[in-house]
């Protein structure tokens, strides 16, 4: 169903306003897919956490307004895309695999795939499983790789890091419902957007190493906060705290 709730408020009367929204049935769930452009040749974004969609909104517009059609998604268990039914067994492979589905039922044979964050990962695997379906694919923030003990074995992390900390059940779930989700969403982004990474004290959270005084980033306007927050309002963070973070410490353990 065509989806423009919030979305025309928040962009104005901009080429933004030109993206379509519909859910696509794939793999028993549906999919929130965003879409603009009528080029033969696609683009798909993926996008990381704690992001969505609508992270990608000025590069669809560019890459529609240079010929191509833009498609971007959420994942399963982010945004307007439906929950899995057993969030807890969630993998980078589930993402793989929704991701062909949508092209099949799509009719699209092949694309450029771009991906950030973690949304990088499931680019490396699309590439390295069905080469023959990616023109050519780029990684943003995260190198190729794919998941598995040799890929992370090396990745030391301090303790109080921020994924640490994730991947403890029960732990962020108590330290976010402390607040409402915009707020949630604002300190992540404060967060990841600093010169030191979050590492929490032994005596901390990593919601408290935010100050509530501090601003934004000068990229990240209260009207952008506010679409974030009412999709990860819609969403939770039960999956996206599987996918990646509690995923990547199975695999650490295996």
């Amino acid at each position: 169903m065509p989806y423009s709730f919030h979305f025309i408020s928040v962009f104005g009367r901009s080429a933004m306003e030109q993206i379509k929204h519909t859910h696509v049935q794939v793999r028993g769930l549906k999919l929130h897919v965003a879409e603009i452009g009528i080029g033969t040749k696609v683009v798909l974004f993926l996008h990381g956490f704690p992001e969505i969609w609508y992270t990608w909104r000025h590069q669809m517009v560019a890459v529609a307004e240079a010929g191509y059609r833009a498609i971007a998604i959420d994942f399963r268990g982010y945004g307007l895309s439906d929950q899995p039914p057993a969030p807890e067994e969630g993998t980078f492979m589930d993402l793989v695999h929704d991701v062909v589905a949508l092209l099949d039922t799509l009719g699209i044979s092949k694309v450029f795939v771009v991906g950030k964050d973690f949304g990088a990962v499931p680019v490396s695997m699309l590439a390295a499983l069905h080469p023959d379906r990616v023109s050519a694919s780029v990684t943003l923030g995260v190198p190729f790789l794919l998941p598995g003990p040799n890929a992370v074995q090396n990745h030391l992390m301090p303790k109080g890091f921020y994924i640490t900390r994730w991947q403890e059940l029960g732990r962020a779930e108590v330290d976010f419902g402390r607040l409402d989700v915009k707020t949630v969403v604002r300190n992540i982004y404060i967060l990841f957007s600093g010169v030191e990474p979050p590492v929490a004290g032994d005596d901390q959270e990593i919601m408290d190493l935010v100050d509530p005084s501090t601003p934004l980033p000068p990229w990240f306007s209260e009207e952008d906060l506010a679409v974030y927050a009412s999709l990860y309002e819609k969403s939770g963070f039960r999956y996206p705290l599987r996918v990646p973070y509690r995923y990547i410490c199975k695999i650490l353990h295996a």
